[in-house]
Protein backbone atom coordinates (compact mmCIF):
# COMPACT_ATOMS: atom_id res chain seq x y z
CA UNK A 1 0.00 0.00 0.00
CA UNK A 2 2.93 1.96 0.74
CA UNK A 3 4.21 1.85 -2.79
CA UNK A 4 1.04 2.60 -4.13
CA UNK A 5 0.59 5.76 -2.24
CA UNK A 6 4.26 7.02 -2.89
CA UNK A 7 3.15 6.26 -6.53
CA UNK A 8 0.33 8.52 -6.78
CA UNK A 9 1.92 11.39 -4.76
CA UNK A 10 5.23 11.35 -7.78
CA UNK A 11 2.74 10.71 -10.17
CA UNK A 12 0.75 14.23 -8.79
CA UNK A 13 4.10 15.52 -7.93
CA UNK A 14 4.84 16.04 -11.96
CA UNK A 15 1.77 16.97 -12.59
CA UNK A 16 2.06 19.72 -10.66
CA UNK A 17 5.00 20.19 -12.18
CA UNK A 18 3.90 20.48 -15.94
CA UNK A 19 1.03 22.45 -14.83
CA UNK A 20 3.48 25.27 -13.27
CA UNK A 21 5.48 24.96 -16.20
CA UNK A 22 2.74 25.34 -18.78
CA UNK A 23 1.40 28.15 -16.71
CA UNK A 24 4.31 29.86 -16.91
CA UNK A 25 5.04 29.65 -20.85
CA UNK A 26 4.35 32.82 -22.67
CA UNK A 27 0.64 33.11 -25.00
CA UNK A 28 1.13 32.32 -28.59
CA UNK A 29 1.35 36.46 -30.04
CA UNK A 30 -1.54 37.92 -32.73
CA UNK A 31 -0.49 37.34 -36.14
CA UNK A 32 -0.23 40.97 -37.59
CA UNK A 33 0.92 42.62 -40.65
CA UNK A 34 4.22 43.60 -38.78
CA UNK A 35 5.23 39.73 -38.49
CA UNK A 36 7.82 38.86 -40.71
CA UNK A 37 8.89 35.50 -41.63
CA UNK A 38 12.40 34.74 -39.83
CA UNK A 39 14.44 32.58 -43.26
CA UNK A 40 12.65 34.71 -45.38
CA UNK A 41 11.99 38.29 -44.03
CA UNK A 42 8.78 38.33 -46.07
CA UNK A 43 5.04 39.37 -44.52
CA UNK A 44 3.41 36.22 -43.75
CA UNK A 45 -0.15 37.03 -44.46
CA UNK A 46 1.47 37.42 -48.10
CA UNK A 47 1.85 33.48 -48.36
CA UNK A 48 -0.91 31.19 -47.71
CA UNK A 49 -0.98 27.58 -45.31
CA UNK A 50 -0.34 27.66 -42.07
CA UNK A 51 2.30 29.35 -39.85
CA UNK A 52 4.74 29.07 -37.00
CA UNK A 53 5.90 31.31 -34.14
CA UNK A 54 9.19 30.64 -31.82
CA UNK A 55 9.31 32.25 -28.15
CA UNK A 56 12.85 32.19 -27.38
CA UNK A 57 13.84 33.05 -23.38
CA UNK A 58 14.82 36.32 -23.32
CA UNK A 59 13.25 37.72 -26.17
CA UNK A 60 9.97 39.97 -25.89
CA UNK A 61 8.34 38.87 -29.37
CA UNK A 62 8.73 35.53 -31.43
CA UNK A 63 10.08 34.48 -34.25
CA UNK A 64 7.56 33.74 -36.87
CA UNK A 65 7.90 31.11 -39.98
CA UNK A 66 5.90 31.65 -43.06
CA UNK A 67 5.40 28.00 -43.11
CA UNK A 68 4.94 25.01 -39.92
CA UNK A 69 7.65 23.41 -42.13
CA UNK A 70 10.10 26.13 -41.51
CA UNK A 71 9.47 26.49 -37.71
CA UNK A 72 10.02 22.85 -36.84
CA UNK A 73 13.07 22.89 -38.97
CA UNK A 74 14.18 25.67 -36.76
CA UNK A 75 13.47 23.08 -33.53
CA UNK A 76 15.37 20.18 -35.25
CA UNK A 77 18.33 22.42 -36.56
CA UNK A 78 21.60 21.34 -34.83
CA UNK A 79 23.29 25.33 -35.28
CA UNK A 80 20.09 26.50 -33.56
CA UNK A 81 21.29 27.22 -29.79
CA UNK A 82 18.89 29.43 -28.11
CA UNK A 83 16.55 28.61 -25.19
CA UNK A 84 13.08 27.32 -27.17
CA UNK A 85 10.37 28.30 -24.36
CA UNK A 86 7.24 27.08 -27.08
CA UNK A 87 6.40 27.05 -30.66
CA UNK A 88 2.92 28.16 -31.42
CA UNK A 89 1.30 26.49 -34.74
CA UNK A 90 -2.20 27.33 -36.18
CA UNK A 91 -4.53 24.84 -36.05
CA UNK A 92 -5.70 23.96 -39.57
CA UNK A 93 -8.91 22.58 -38.09
CA UNK A 94 -10.14 26.10 -37.23
CA UNK A 95 -9.06 28.00 -40.04
CA UNK A 96 -11.27 29.49 -42.51
CA UNK A 97 -9.50 28.14 -45.36
CA UNK A 98 -6.00 27.03 -46.47
CA UNK A 99 -5.67 30.70 -47.82
CA UNK A 100 -6.81 32.24 -44.40
CA UNK A 101 -4.85 30.12 -42.13
CA UNK A 102 -5.89 32.30 -38.87
CA UNK A 103 -4.64 34.87 -36.78
CA UNK A 104 -5.58 34.00 -33.27
CA UNK A 105 -6.23 29.71 -33.40
CA UNK A 106 -2.53 28.93 -32.23
CA UNK A 107 -1.96 25.56 -30.46
CA UNK A 108 1.15 24.48 -28.74
CA UNK A 109 3.51 22.53 -31.31
CA UNK A 110 3.86 19.72 -29.00
CA UNK A 111 0.24 18.70 -28.57
CA UNK A 112 -0.41 19.10 -32.01
CA UNK A 113 -0.89 16.04 -34.86
CA UNK A 114 1.09 17.00 -38.06
CA UNK A 115 -0.17 15.74 -41.33
CA UNK A 116 3.02 14.79 -42.85
CA UNK A 117 3.62 14.05 -46.56
CA UNK A 118 0.69 14.73 -47.70
CA UNK A 119 -0.03 16.44 -51.26
CA UNK A 120 -0.24 20.56 -49.18
CA UNK A 121 2.87 23.49 -50.15
CA UNK A 122 3.04 25.98 -47.99
CA UNK A 123 3.62 29.44 -48.23
CA UNK A 124 7.36 29.05 -49.43
CA UNK A 125 6.72 26.50 -51.80
CA UNK A 126 7.68 23.49 -49.62
CA UNK A 127 5.54 20.30 -48.85
CA UNK A 128 4.12 21.43 -45.53
CA UNK A 129 3.48 19.86 -42.42
CA UNK A 130 -0.38 20.27 -41.74
CA UNK A 131 -1.30 20.76 -37.52
CA UNK A 132 -4.54 20.16 -36.04
CA UNK A 133 -5.28 20.20 -32.50
CA UNK A 134 -7.83 17.43 -32.91
CA UNK A 135 -6.31 13.92 -34.20
CA UNK A 136 -10.04 13.35 -36.07
CA UNK A 137 -9.48 16.25 -38.08
CA UNK A 138 -5.73 15.49 -39.09
CA UNK A 139 -6.96 11.86 -40.40
CA UNK A 140 -9.81 13.78 -42.37
CA UNK A 141 -7.40 15.82 -43.18
CA UNK A 142 -5.12 12.94 -44.50
CA UNK A 143 -7.72 11.13 -46.15
CA UNK A 144 -8.22 13.58 -48.25
CA UNK A 145 -4.84 14.75 -49.13
CA UNK A 146 -3.01 11.95 -48.37
CA UNK A 147 0.34 12.05 -45.87
CA UNK A 148 0.60 9.93 -42.33
CA UNK A 149 -0.11 11.75 -39.08
CA UNK A 150 2.58 12.03 -36.80
CA UNK A 151 3.41 14.19 -33.43
CA UNK A 152 6.46 16.69 -33.57
CA UNK A 153 8.67 14.20 -31.84
CA UNK A 154 7.81 11.85 -33.92
CA UNK A 155 9.10 14.15 -37.24
CA UNK A 156 12.11 12.90 -38.54
CA UNK A 157 14.98 15.47 -38.89
CA UNK A 158 15.77 14.89 -42.70
CA UNK A 159 11.88 15.29 -43.03
CA UNK A 160 12.21 19.25 -42.27
CA UNK A 161 16.22 20.06 -43.18
CA UNK A 162 16.62 18.47 -46.32
CA UNK A 163 16.82 20.74 -49.35
CA UNK A 164 13.88 20.98 -51.78
CA UNK A 165 13.69 20.74 -55.41
CA UNK A 166 12.03 23.40 -56.33
CA UNK A 167 11.65 23.38 -60.33
CA UNK A 168 10.39 25.57 -62.62
CA UNK A 169 7.30 23.93 -62.72
CA UNK A 170 6.42 24.44 -59.30
CA UNK A 171 7.75 27.98 -59.38
CA UNK A 172 4.93 28.66 -62.30
CA UNK A 173 2.83 27.28 -59.92
CA UNK A 174 3.24 29.45 -57.24
CA UNK A 175 2.57 32.72 -59.72
CA UNK A 176 5.94 33.71 -60.65
CA UNK A 177 6.56 34.01 -64.41
CA UNK A 178 9.83 33.01 -66.40
CA UNK A 179 11.30 36.80 -65.90
CA UNK A 180 11.01 36.78 -62.01
CA UNK A 181 13.09 33.41 -62.38
CA UNK A 182 15.68 34.74 -64.34
CA UNK A 183 15.67 37.69 -61.95
CA UNK A 184 16.52 35.31 -59.05
CA UNK A 185 19.60 33.73 -60.77
CA UNK A 186 21.11 37.45 -61.28
CA UNK A 187 19.80 37.66 -64.81
CA UNK A 188 18.63 41.09 -65.91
Amino acid sequence: MRIGIFATLAFLALVACKDEESAALPEASMLTEEAMGYYCQMNLLAHEGPKAQAHLAGQEFPLWFSQVRDGVAYLKSPEQSAEIRVIYVNDMGEAESWAEPGIDNWINAVDAFYVVGSSAIGGMGAPELVPFSERAEAEKYAGEHGGEIMQLGDIPMEMVLSPVDTSPMDMEEMGMTPMDMEKMDGNP
